[in-house]
């Protein structure tokens, strides 16, 4: 094994590397949960921003859960390959702004005094939406949630995302010290709103003061990001090593495409992230609606048509040209649905994006897609699917996509072979589905009563719910995977 990447200098040429002095960073961003789509999105647009614009502004991450990155980050000071594969090749680009990493579990009180320190003033999120704790069916707090009833029961020892940022707030308040912006970087609808409103339930129960101190006072952003970043493999790493000439356990791969959409409310400053490409704005929504249904709505149907026919990436799923051309659809239907977005062509986007899907060099999985759906549903297509219902329209790509999601369910491919469905709700799932006849009727009538999930404006739609059921029927029965 080559020597570990724990320096700058003497990595080999084809290594881009961070365009500004790390020895001026200084703290001035938390961000919770250092998965592979923070380092392929946010460090490298912060990274950007130092190298167009200056600044001091350093990050220090921390995982609530695995040590895994931390550790690999913190053996490498911070330091880790992005991988930017396309077709006409892969580059490498060592990203500079992390200063540290910390793991909760090991050292929760760590953890509360970094979220306490003046010097921090954003507290970024990228914890996957199950992490939240939030009731799907009242948008409010899971009392249910295990990390949500732990952290009330024992809120100045927290364990979730939640309780730690109120936590952190009422430490600040206790000491007259300036709120942090609490920055939402995950793929939610209006996640900053939902951040905010979860916060506030939170504090609301702890403390009632802490609650308007925090109304009054900290500003929740909404941001919508857009990355394509699989999971890494021995490829990446294998890649990573021969690109810099040193060995990346914290390395990840990803698109040439990247886009950021912020709401510009901070309560103590930022790093130019505009410099970096980022589009600073008054509302974020128009925005991440377009990528919820267009984008996210697409993947999804792919992912889950994809598994059930044995394909293993996206890029496998467009080689099939029905598919394909159903993906293709589906964005047309999403883009009926949406309002127009500020400098957006929505035709030129669907032919970005069926591009970007096709890219031979991204191997994202189809499982990894399919995971959480019961978390993704709801804003990427049953909303959508009202709306389009709504105005006369028959919905018929949302039915074909639902449907994939109630085949995916049962947890068996067409070999016969069982596998974990990998969602928060799999336990429920399973117990509607033990004794049902596996037929699409039957099938989609049990998981349409799963509390919370469908809108009684799709349920109640009787023709767009048989439609449902004979295009799962089909998936069901058929031997080979039907074109719609």
């Amino acid at each position: 094994m080559t020597e570990r990447l724990t320096r700058l200098t003497g990595l080999a040429p084809s290594a881009k590397l961070p365009a500004f002095s790390r020895d001026v960073l200084k703290p001035g961003i938390l961000h919770l949960g250092p998965g592979a789509f923070f380092r392929a999105h946010f460090a490298p647009y912060t990274d950007a921003a130092l190298a167009f614009a200056g600044g001091d502004w350093g990050i220090e991450v921390a995982s609530l859960r695995t040590s895994d990155v931390a550790d690999h980050l913190n053996e490498q000071n911070g330091l880790y390959t992005m991988l930017v594969r396309d077709t006409g090749g892969t580059e490498a680009h060592v990203i500079g702004p992390i200063l540290k990493a910390h793991v909760a579990p090991r050292d929760p009180a760590g953890l509360l005094a970094r979220l306490e320190d003046p010097a921090i003033r954003i507290v970024s999120l990228t914890v996957t939406e199950k992490a939240y704790g939030f009731d799907a069916a009242t948008g409010g707090l899971d009392l249910k949630h295990a990390d949500i009833a732990a952290d009330l029961a024992s809120p100045h020892t927290p364990r979730g995302v939640i309780g730690y940022l109120v936590e952190g707030l009422a430490r600040r308040r206790a000491k007259d010290i300036a709120p942090f912006t609490p920055l939402s970087c995950d793929n939610l609808p209006s996640n900053g709103a939902v951040l905010k409103r979860l916060v506030l339930d939170f504090a609301g129960r702890v403390d009632p003061g802490l609650r308007q101190w925090i109304e009054d006072n900290v500003p929740f952003p909404s941001t919508m990001v857009d990355r394509i970043t699989p999971a890494s493999t021995d490829a990446t790493y294998r890649d990573a090593e021969q690109l810099t000439g040193r060995t990346d356990l914290a390395a990840i791969e990803t698109e040439p495409f990247a886009q950021w959409v912020i709401e510009d409310r901070f309560a103590n400053g930022r790093p130019q992230w505009e410099k970096a490409g980022a589009l600073m704005v008054e509302d974020v929504s128009a925005y991440e609606k377009m990528k919820l249904r267009m984008l996210n709505g697409a993947h999804s149907l792919l992912a889950y048509l994809g598994y059930i026919a044995g394909y293993e990436f996206i890029r496998d799923v467009m080689d099939d040209v029905g598919l394909a051309a159903l993906a293709h659809r589906h964005m047309n239907a999403a883009a009926a649905t949406l309002d127009p977005v500020p400098g957006i062509d929505l035709d030129a986007y669907a032919d970005e994006l069926m591009a970007r899907f096709a890219n031979k060099a991204i191997a994202h999985r189809t499982y990894q897609i399919a995971m959480d759906g019961t978390q993704k549903l709801p804003q990427r297509l049953l909303e959508p699917a009202a709306e389009a219902l709504a105005s006369g329209d028959h919905a018929e790509t949302y039915a074909i996509a639902v449907a994939a999601w109630m085949r995916y369910a049962l947890g068996v491919d067409r070999k016969r072979q069982s596998y974990e469905l990998r969602d928060p709700r799999a336990a429920e799932i399973a117990t509607l589905l033990a004794d049902v006849p596996r037929n699409g009727g039957a099938v989609s009538a049990a998981l349409f009563t799963l509390p919370g999930l469908f809108p009684d404006v799709l349920t109640g739609n009787l023709a767009w719910t048989d439609d449902v059921a004979n295009k799962l029927d089909i998936l069901i029965q058929d031997g080979k995977l039907p074109l719609f």
